[in-house]
């Protein structure tokens, strides 16, 4: 039986973020996870606050905020402690040289594969597009043989939102990779992590580099940190700006390799391929959790449990029969939107947020789980973080990383 200060179950952002955190205040730290995590799937830009509740875009999240309802996560968790998690990840990503940009004060304008431009609070240099209405001379850049990566779709919608006083051009480059099958941005950045790469690269786009030239490309700047960014901008004497991709991510492997790499210096004890099947609890306290790893059982006791298995979208809370919610670990009593008429909108994407997606465990300022009718905790040491909370649309709001990201560190903090 292993005993740690904290355990931390699951990791996504929340999870990786929490462990993080905790294992920062000298706590000893267990990171109990299924899988690898949702960063390959994630953009790993951090999207605080996009759009209020009447689908208004926000330009300030730090004043959106203000405007949300009382049952909202960040309304538990407070714009306090928000900075005080965006300072820590801005701290964080910098110490582990992959460093992000952006403030609780305006978002950020992320170029997206298909030509539009995404808002979000922080996103790493690489994906910063702000400055592109700057430039004279937008060069799209693909690489021959890599699916979901269209240069000339990108120009046709981007060219309104940048203008028509820009000059932009379309460029292909061979990278010899594939063997006649369709290659993803992990094999290019893979291939952009050797000097071979790098020059191969920056020999297809020196002629193209002028003044006022942005190379806007997919994302393949190499598997880890802004090393390859930096190196091709200086052989370029131009910006470079990458887009979002499809996933895998590459962006979102650079940031989990960074956290993974953090958490081993600081002796957190990550197991993986482990499945956390039940608590074991006394009265209004959880002692341990029981998980399932091949053939056997192994018990984590600890003094705090930090739940991150990702609600609906990870398996963490299930729904086999209508208004009958379960929350798989715990057995947390589930919020979720009554009726079935109010489940969803008729049209996927409306202007309204969609029921089942504001599913989810209700928490006090603390984040420990409540009753939903009285209103009382029902655990003292459990605290509930990421999607697993309820009274949000994170899709609608663009707010997923952000409530990841903050109720992560005030979980770990309290």
């Amino acid at each position: 039986m292993k005993h740690s200060d904290t355990v931390v179950i699951g990791s996504g952002l929340a999870g990786l973020m929490a462990a993080l955190t905790s294992a920062k205040q000298g706590k000893k730290v267990t990171l109990l996870t299924t899988g690898a995590g949702s960063l390959s799937l994630n953009s790993g830009v951090i999207d605080v606050l996009g759009f209020d509740e009447n689908h208004n875009f926000v330009e300030s999240p730090r004043e959106g905020i203000k405007t949300l309802p009382e049952d909202h996560p960040y309304k538990k968790i407070g714009v306090d402690t928000l900075e005080k998690a965006v300072e820590a990840f801005l701290d964080f990503t910098k110490e582990g040289h992959f460093p992000y940009s952006g403030s609780l004060d305006r978002q950020i304008l992320v170029p997206t594969a298909v030509g539009t431009l995404k808002p979000t609070c922080l996103a790493p240099r690489s994906l910063n597009g702000n400055g592109l209405k700057e430039k004279q001379h937008i060069v799209v850049v693909g690489i021959s043989g890599l699916k979901d990566f269209y240069g000339d779709i990108i120009v046709d919608n981007i060219r309104p939102l940048l203008g028509e006083n820009h000059r932009y051009e379309v460029v292909t480059v061979e990278s010899g990779l594939g063997g006649g099958r369709d290659i993803t941005t992990m094999d290019v950045a893979r291939w952009m992590d050797t000097d071979g790469g790098l020059e191969t690269l920056a020999s297809a786009l020196k002629p193209h580099a002028a003044e006022g030239t942005v190379f806007l490309l997919p994302q393949i700047l190499g598997t880890a940190g802004e090393d390859r960014m930096i190196a091709l901008q200086d052989k370029l004497g131009a910006e470079v700006v990458e887009t979002t991709c499809l996933p895998p991510s590459v962006n979102g492997l650079r940031l989990q390799k960074i956290f993974h790499g953090a958490l081993m210096r600081l002796g957190v004890d990550l197991i993986e391929d482990t499945k956390v099947v039940r608590a074991v609890t006394q009265g209004k306290r959880c002692t341990a959790v029981v998980a399932q790893a091949a053939a056997r059982e192994k018990t984590y006791e600890a003094e705090k449990f930090i739940l991150a298995t990702g609600g609906f979208y990870s398996g963490g809370i299930t729904m086999r029969e209508f208004e009958q919610p379960k929350e798989m670990i715990f057995g947390l009593p589930v919020w979720f939107v009554p009726g079935e008429e109010n489940w969803s909108n008729e049209q996927l994407f409306s202007d309204k947020p969609q029921g089942f997606a504001k599913t989810g465990i209700l928490t006090d300022e603390n984040l420990r789980p409540v009753d939903n009718k009285t209103g009382k905790v029902v655990y003292d040491n459990v605290h509930v973080v990421g999607r697993n909370l309820g009274g949000y649309d994170f899709c609608f709001e663009h707010s997923g990383n952000g409530v990841a990201l903050a109720s992560a560190y005030k979980a770990a903090m309290v």
